[in-house]
């Protein structure tokens, strides 16, 4: 994982697979340790958990330093945009699909 950084309702995630690996792994190993470990140790009252959906895009090599920045400026990013509102944006931009855990 090269960054990693979020704001109040969303994860932004930067990491380099190699050949074997799916997106689809990666994330349930990337929500999974984590669930396990604040559930463990009881840091919130109820049960964490994490949503079921999730979107990746891949990028190239020369854009790894602008979205590594825009991840670690997330806090103003958000100040002026909203989650809902930039997803929305993207979805309808660049015809994302929406996947689920379970599909």
């Amino acid at each position: 994982m090269d960054v990693v950084n979020g704001y109040s309702e969303h994860v932004h995630c930067l990491f380099r697979l190699k050949n074997d690996q799916t997106i689809k792994d990666t994330l349930q190993l990337m929500k999974g340790e984590p669930s396990f470990w604040i559930n463990k140790h009881n840091l919130i009252k109820t049960k964490f958990n994490w949503q079921k959906e999730y979107y990746a895009v891949s990028v190239s090599e020369s854009h790894v330093s602008k979205v590594n920045n825009y991840i670690q400026n997330q806090e103003d990013h958000h100040s002026t945009v909203s989650f809902d509102q930039e997803f929305k944006k993207f979805i309808e931009k660049f015809g994302f699909k929406v996947y689920r855990d379970d599909e």
